[in-house]
């Protein structure tokens, strides 16, 4: 029987494995964790957004890196057909806001648990706490691998370890070193999707401050470079949440560049143009007339960002609103409107969601995810140097990997 090694019981190891089980080959699953998918528990704070619903053409534009590599593995393996293999697996699913796709239950540990029973069911032998060490290869070819305390033969190997990103889960590089003793060029991992940090220090004041509906810029001095609406999260360092992970790409390598400061101008009203939201203050202010300004705003911002607001407008904070000029009460209008941030680095590539770089896709048969270098030789997920947005769309990249690779390994001559 054909014989196939996977190293990596994450998202797209698993998929590798149990796909090259139902494609008839004998299938030996290496994980160095004690137990599977550690990974997938601890996203979408333990719910684990598997996927994400989108059209297809929305869906590539969520890819950020590489997205022509991947559209072969997305036709043999879509969203869709990720949904249907969860269903059948029992696990219920629902769509949420921004077409995320998560377990109807909210646990993470659905997810896993059918995972493990379809590796069970297709008799793939998992071994635990081993981490390889090596690929061995025999005439340039794949031919097994190597770990500490033992050499396994195999007619196929598909490298699933991860990148650089939650090495508590098992990502620690180790599939990089392995590609690039084979001739295999690897891209400089880096993170993407990752928190971001600050110059300014009143940020520490707004720690865990949560806010909805707002527009962030990414700015090159005072170029607009990318927008996005939604959620963000202030930090003791800085600025996170999915707005910021999503800006972060961008971020990182313009902050690489040093073609000038990175700024991140917040709209916390992008609802309202400059004078309606001036209006809306106004009406404040009519309604607290005998307030001092530090008291004036509740019913307009969160009480953690008031005193933030007041400090960067310059205005005394106990200043009575009705004494309160036309001149002050546009630079509280402007900094709503445009709440800046310098930014000077990302947080280290161990706190991003995912990693940027990889395995370089020139080098892997994008219709088989096999090596172009080395005959039996198969990488699945963020191994590679491809990469999204946050909302699913990296954990369905890793299942299609992972699909394409297990079919064409177990296949393998």
């Amino acid at each position: 029987m054909h014989k196939v090694l996977v190293a990596g019981a994450g998202p797209a190891g698993m998929m590798a494995a149990i796909q090259a089980a139902r494609n008839g080959a004998e299938v030996i699953l290496l994980e160095k964790n004690n137990r599977p998918g550690r990974k997938i528990m601890i996203t979408g704070k333990g719910r684990c957004n598997v996927t994400n619903a989108a059209s297809i053409p929305d869906f590539f534009e969520n890819i950020t890196g590489n997205k022509e590599f991947l559209y072969s593995a997305f036709k043999k393996f879509s969203n869709k057909d990720l949904m249907d293999f969860f269903e059948n697996l029992g696990v219920s699913l629902k769509v949420e806001r921004g077409s995320r796709v998560f377990p109807v239950s909210d646990k993470a540990s659905d997810i896993v648990d059918a995972l493990k029973r379809e590796l069970i069911k297709n008799k793939v032998n998992a071994i635990y706490n081993q981490t390889i060490s090596a690929v061995l290869t025999k005439d340039g070819k794949a031919c097994g691998i190597k770990t500490k305390n033992s050499t396994i033969e195999a007619d196929a190997v598909i490298i699933a370890t991860g990148g650089l990103t939650y090495p508590a889960t098992g990502s620690t590089g180790d599939g990089y070193k392995i590609a690039s003793s084979l001739g295999h060029d690897i891209i400089k991992p880096g993170p993407s999707l990752v928190p971001l940090e600050t110059s300014e220090k009143w940020v520490k004041d707004l720690t865990g401050l949560s806010l909805k509906n707002i527009e962030a810029k990414l700015l090159q001095e005072d170029n607009v470079i990318e927008s996005e609406f939604g959620e963000m999260l202030f930090t003791h360092f800085g600025v996170s949440g999915p707005v910021i992970l999503t800006l972060s790409r961008k971020a990182v390598e313009l902050l690489k560049t040093k073609n000038g400061k990175v700024y991140l101008v917040i709209d916390l009203k992008p609802a309202l143009s400059f004078e309606q939201l001036e209006k809306r203050l106004l009406r404040d202010f009519e309604k607290f007339s005998r307030r001092q300004l530090k008291n004036s705003l509740d019913d307009l911002l969160p009480n953690a960002l008031i005193p933030v607001i007041i400090h960067l407008s310059g205005i005394y904070e106990e200043k009575f609103v009705n004494q309160i000029s036309r001149e002050e009460r546009h630079k509280i209008v402007n900094l709503l409107k445009n709440l800046k941030l310098t930014l000077t680095k990302p947080r280290p590539v161990e706190e991003a969601i995912i990693t940027a770089g990889g395995v370089s896709t020139k080098e892997v048969n994008p219709k088989t995810m096999e090596s172009k270098i080395i005959p039996g030789l198969f990488f699945a997920g963020e191994i590679l140097d491809v990469d999204a947005n946050t909302g699913g769309f990296n954990f369905q990249i890793a299942f299609s990997t992972g699909f394409v690779a297990g079919t064409e390994a177990a296949n393998k001559a």
